[in-house]
């Protein structure tokens, strides 16, 4: 039996965001971690070996983007056009939902 992902929000992503950064980060209104998204990223790299997965366009002011680990950890940044980003969720367990193809559809 496949075991159910486990998801962090909120304290408990930012306690293990305050984990990441040497320096104190910044904390935005929504209690999320905020720093400089090269800081963020190679941090993320260096403790958790995670790199970038995907990314999306949540407005025409900032990104999404998912950072996934091969031991299945995972962590969601939000990234404004300063450059500043924030740690919108983290967790472990990541799992690459690969649909099937259906007979007679090819790719």
């Amino acid at each position: 039996m496949k075991k159910s992902p486990q998801f962090r929000f909120g304290m408990v992503a930012i306690a293990a965001a305050a984990l990441l950064t040497a320096a104190a980060p910044a904390t935005s209104q929504q209690g999320n971690i905020c720093a400089a998204r090269d800081d963020l990223v190679g941090q993320l790299g260096q403790q958790f070996r995670e790199s970038q997965k995907a990314v999306g366009t949540l407005s025409d002011k900032a990104i999404m983007e998912v950072f996934v680990s091969q031991a299945g950890t995972w962590t969601i940044l939000a990234t404004d056009t300063s450059g500043n980003s924030c740690i919108i969720a983290a967790g472990q367990d990541w799992d690459e939902a690969n649909s099937p193809l259906l007979a007679g559809n090819e790719v």
